[in-house]
């Protein structure tokens, strides 16, 4: 017997309407989740969403309030700007419903302390919209870095995610005003490279990072732009730069004693259903150094769904699995890994404010 589907609810924010027909999309493909109530305090302007593009069962409620009160609603994905998230989600948690938190989920570990305090407190699911990892590509490359044999131990990480934004982006969009996100590109493109760091690291936390010269803030103090340098105990360090001023670009490189992985998209693949990765083992120069002996190989994985539908899927099982048993039965710590990731973004921001003194990263 099929189980019953996962009733979400999901609150819009402006321009973030636009995101959520997308993920509307996404869940019309899984079996395991069902979207019921958007709540979006504009639903009635002539630039919020209104009722087409969705299911014709989805409740439109013009609060917040009323999806969280909604009793058919069982899990709410929250994708507001970073300074509103942390209270949206703690009034999710506190009604006793499942949190899906768009990143980056929240100003600072502070503010996340609390959303994850009221998750476990009404024993209710968190995860965070890093949609990337959900793709089958990154089981794959997970298994590569792992092998001793064939990548050996992570010496170094680079990891790029860059867009151009428009005008209209610059001048306008949430991530870059200081009242709703403050964050800029640091909380939206560095989230993913920081993210990409920690998972090729195995979530081992840097003991300090260093924010690299030459980070660009728009007029109300956001950043544009910034990288860092991160460090680790053991010998190992990454570097990554994120930006919405420079090309398209989603790069991750990790080197081992052994082997090395690149990825050249890692955040939106290429393809919708195919994602593709390089890995090289043992790579060395021809007796004379005209060329490459054990070259690097091309893989391919394909996918049944987008990764926006994985992510639905497994944060449905994730949930399901609460109802039914009463406990998390997942053994990925999904809180961990996304406060992990805060704190070192909350490093890299203090290293900036402090002209690129090395920060220590907390715990």
């Amino acid at each position: 017997m099929a189980e019953t589907p996962i009733r979400l609810g999901m609150l819009g924010y402006g321009e973030i309407s636009r995101r959520l027909s997308k993920l509307s999309k996404a869940i019309d493909l899984v079996p395991n989740i069902t979207l019921v109530a958007i709540g979006n305090r504009r639903i009635h302007k002539a630039t919020a969403i209104t009722p087409e593009g969705f299911p014709e069962w989805v409740k439109m409620y013009e609060s917040y309030e009323a999806v969280l009160d909604d009793p058919d609603v069982d899990a709410v994905y929250v994708p507001l700007p970073a300074k509103l998230q942390p209270e949206w989600a703690v009034a999710v948690a506190e009604r006793k419903k499942h949190v899906l938190l768009d990143k980056p989920v929240a100003p600072d570990v502070a503010e996340l302390d609390r959303v994850l305090a009221a998750c476990e407190a009404n024993g209710v699911q968190f995860m965070d919209g890093t949609v990337w990892v959900h793709h089958p590509r990154t089981a794959e490359m997970e298994e590569f870095i792992s092998d001793r044999q064939r990548f050996g131990q992570v010496k170094s990480i680079y990891t790029c995610f860059t867009y151009y934004a428009n005008p209209e982006f610059l001048e306008n969009d949430f991530r870059l005003k200081p009242d709703l996100d403050g964050l800029g590109a640091l909380g939206d493109a560095g989230w993913y490279c920081i993210r990409a760091i920690l998972w090729a690291a195995d979530y081992q936390l840097p003991n300090s990072v260093t924010a690299l010269p030459g980070s660009v803030f728009n007029k109300g103090g956001v950043l544009l732009s910034c990288g860092a340098s991160l460090i680790w105990g053991d010998g190992k360090a990454a570097t990554f730069h994120c930006s919405v001023l420079s090309n398209l670009t989603m790069e991750i490189t990790a080197t081992g004693t052994k082997g090395t992985l690149q990825v050249h998209d890692f955040v939106v693949p290429f393809q919708r259903y195919t994602a593709s990765y390089s890995t090289a083992s043992g790579s060395c120069l021809e007796e004379l150094p005209t060329g490459w002996k054990a070259r690097p190989s091309e893989h391919s994985v394909v996918s049944d769904l987008p990764q926006e539908a994985l992510m639905m899927q497994k944060f449905a099982g994730l949930v399901a699995g609460i109802k039914r048993n009463g406990k998390e039965t997942d053994n990925m710590n999904w809180p961990a890994m996304s406060r992990k990731t805060q704190l070192v973004l909350d490093a890299v921001k203090i290293s900036i404010e402090k002209g690129c003194e090395g920060v220590e990263v907390g715990s």
